[in-house]
């Protein structure tokens, strides 16, 4: 089987740590890069904030970390566009999203909303899938995109672009871990917001996506078939153990991303075997069925 050619690789997008630390990506969306770069993070969180113009507010959706500097760049950010924060929207609850929701929420004295309660907090908001949000003279669709995460959350906005949290990365893959992820979730989930026919991909990691947000959508399908028919292939040879497999199947990976790997190896291998097609083994191992 032939890996997938990431369509992003023609694409002119700004190198790993060149992002610009504030953007304005279109008139309802401004970014500001929170500083938390890491090789899970990339360049660090992007936070956005999302309003009409004129409007005087604007949403914020995924804080990030609770970093003073980042408050401040994000105050900067809504001075520029002249609006105050009317609510915190959070797509899951991984802290480099949601760490500095509450703290937000209670400096702004804005709502929190999110699928999962605990961001959310007593006086919040539980999203449900389907809701259409009226806010800063804009409309946001409530997408349910589980998958990264159960309690993962996608937002549609009136431009037709999708702010996508983890569930696609501007560089990269996405990690399903484990067992909090689940791989059938995560494929239907990205068939889900490929029917939307976004116009552009706004992530929570990496530079967003405006070319063609349908190809890395399809690319990320293709990637995730292709590395599980590499576990197939690599366990045809014999029961294997997950460090085994990731050794094998992520030999050109640079070893410090292999505990991530191996989350995502754990997660299809739980797909695989669902559907019958492995079983464990003695020592730990994994087999075919």
């Amino acid at each position: 089987m032939t890996a997938p050619v990431d369509p992003r690789a023609g694409w002119d997008v700004p190198a790993p740590g060149t992002m610009p630390h504030t953007a304005d990506l279109e008139p309802l969306v401004s970014r500001v890069l929170a500083p938390n770069p890491s090789g899970m993070t990339l360049d660090g969180t992007n936070t956005y904030l999302v309003g009409a113009p004129g409007s005087g507010q604007a949403v914020v959706v995924d804080p990030g970390p609770a970093a003073g500097t980042h408050l401040a760049a994000v105050e900067e950010a809504l001075a520029a566009r002249g609006a105050r924060v009317v609510a915190v929207l959070v797509t899951h609850h991984h802290a480099d999203h949601a760490e500095a929701a509450l703290p937000w929420g209670a400096h702004f004295g804005a709502p929190v909303a999110a699928a999962d309660p605990a961001v959310a907090g007593p006086r919040g908001r539980v999203l449900t899938p389907g809701e259409r949000l009226v806010l800063a003279g804009t409309t946001i669709g409530v997408v349910p995109t589980p998958g990264h995460t159960a309690d993962h959350l996608a937002f549609r906005l009136e431009s037709g672009a999708v702010l996508v949290g983890d569930h696609v990365l501007g560089r990269g893959t996405s990690v399903v871990t484990h067992p909090e992820g689940d791989v059938l979730a995560y494929l239907e989930s990205l068939r889900r917001v490929h029917d939307l026919g976004p116009s552009a991909l706004y992530c929570g990691h990496g530079p967003e996506l405006t070319v063609d947000p349908g190809a890395v959508l399809e690319f990320y399908t293709a990637h995730r078939r292709y590395r599980e028919q590499q576990l197939l292939d690599a366990l045809a040879g014999g029961p294997r153990t997950v460090d085994q497999l990731v050794a094998e199947v992520y030999a050109a990976v640079p070893r410090a991303l292999w505990p991530a790997a191996a989350q995502s190896t754990r997660a299809t291998l739980a797909k695989l075997a669902a559907e019958g097609r492995v079983r464990p083994a003695a020592g730990g191992a994994v087999a075919l069925a």
